[in-house]
């Protein structure tokens, strides 16, 4: 099962703008386009931290622009182990989700 399908919530595909983020091949991070949802394929803080970190510092570099999540694998970002993780990379807290700005 992909996350979210169950909840009913996004699922992936390929689309134009979305962004994948892969560590050794596999696929840990997917973000539809514009990124305001995102669906983990792990929950092992091991291969997600680098997989946000990753993410933090394409939005600093300039290849992404600003960044807001408002939910990961159908649920709200505040309260989801993807936004701890996203907290630690940099992202700050908005009423809208957790944004980085380059």
């Amino acid at each position: 099962d992909r996350p979210g399908e169950a909840a009913g919530g996004h699922r992936a595909g390929r689309k134009a703008g979305a962004l994948v983020v892969l560590v050794d091949g596999d696929l840990v991070l997917y973000g539809e386009r514009g990124g305001r949802s995102l669906l983990t394929w792990t929950e092992d803080p091991v291969r997600l931290q680098p997989t946000v970190d990753a993410l933090a510092l394409a939005v600093r570099e300039g290849a992404l622009g600003k960044l807001t999540v408002e939910r990961a694998d159908g649920e709200g970002i505040l309260t989801s182990s993807l936004g701890r993780a996203l907290e630690a990379a940099g992202f700050h807290a908005t009423p809208r989700g957790l944004r980085l700005r380059n």
